[in-house]
């Protein structure tokens, strides 16, 4: 299905809320401290991200309002496929009672629908569902509907501007253009395509 033929985004949300909490399901404990595709995370650190700081402050949005970046200052803990589930829950909670059609605040200035919050979310969730996934190596076949809803947000969204060593994202990682489309979608985020999963190289000195 093409991406703009979707017409309840709600439900990609859903779905790409779903996909990240099986390939979060299939983590094992020993994997906590592995290296991610994220600069300098590990999958605790990324699971620490979904769970106590996205889940959070996108619920925050659903509602409408201001996000705090300080207000979630938990730990994830080991449990960390229930922390997920019932955070996941409590979003589409808030999203199945919001007027999508309210108006609310941009961050830089201006007003736009409450549901044009909705394309981060989806792209958040799918791009780190592959990061979980590469970095742990689950065989959990990824829904490619999702990444090119995500990729042709990106690409709307993702400035020039916003990119850099002291930004929110890494320079675009080019791929060949026969490339599946979440190696195309790991490329625009700054991802690399081939990274490879397995523990930490320690270095002997």
């Amino acid at each position: 299905m093409p991406p703009h033929s979707i017409s309840n985004p709600l439900q990609l949300l859903e779905r790409s809320l779903d996909q990240c909490a099986e390939v979060i399901a299939a983590i094992s404990a020993n994997q906590a401290d592995w290296p991610t595709p994220c600069a300098e995370w590990t999958v605790q650190d990324l699971l620490h991200h979904l769970v106590v700081q996205d889940l959070h402050r996108f619920t925050v949005m659903a509602r409408g309002s201001h996000v705090d970046p300080q207000a979630a200052t938990a730990t994830v803990g080991a449990d960390w496929c229930t922390r997920f589930s019932d955070g996941a829950a409590m979003l589409m909670r808030a999203w199945s009672t919001a007027d999508l059609n309210r108006q609310v605040a941009l961050p830089g200035g201006g007003e736009a629908p409450l549901r044009s919050r909705i394309g981060l979310q989806i792209a958040e969730f799918t791009m780190h569902s592959w990061d979980l996934a590469k970095a742990t190596g689950v065989s959990n076949v990824l829904d490619p509907t999702l990444a090119e809803q995500s990729l042709a947000w990106a690409q709307r969204t993702m400035r020039p501007e916003f990119r850099g060593t002291d930004k929110g994202f890494a320079a675009e990682v080019r791929v060949p253009l026969n490339a599946d489309v979440y190696a195309r979608l790991a490329g625009w985020f700054g991802r690399n395509p081939m990274f490879r999963s397995g523990p930490r190289q320690t270095t002997l000195k």
